[in-house]
């Protein structure tokens, strides 16, 4: 089993769960955090360090958002690995929570 990064981080992009990660399995987009399936070590370090709650196991994934495996899977190996904390997205206080945000993905 993996970890997987949900639709919150999209436009938010927290970036406190990459230092904790013993594996560097985060990978960084435009705006948004995925996590390499074949990297990740389900150690669970990444999840409680998440202010948008945007991480869970991958037998957690809320309903609706079952697509999110598909694409942490998808982009891990197209963006590069991030393992240092950044600043967020400057408006990420105003997305965090906000619904229906895979429309605001940038590729």
């Amino acid at each position: 089993m993996t970890f997987v990064v949900l639709e919150n981080c999209i436009r938010c992009k927290f970036t406190d769960c990459v230092e904790v990660c013993p594996v560097d399995c985060f990978h960084e987009g435009p705006n948004f955090l995925v996590i390499d399936p074949d990297e990740c070590i389900d150690c669970s370090l990444c999840e409680p360090e998440c202010p948008a709650n945007a991480i869970v196991p991958e037998d957690e994934v809320p309903e609706g958002q079952e697509h999110m495996i598909d694409l942490n899977a998808e982009l891990s190996p197209q963006w590069p690995v991030i393992t240092r904390k950044k600043d967020p997205l400057p408006d990420a206080d105003d997305w965090n929570g906000k619904p229906d945000k895979l429309q605001y993905l940038d590729k």
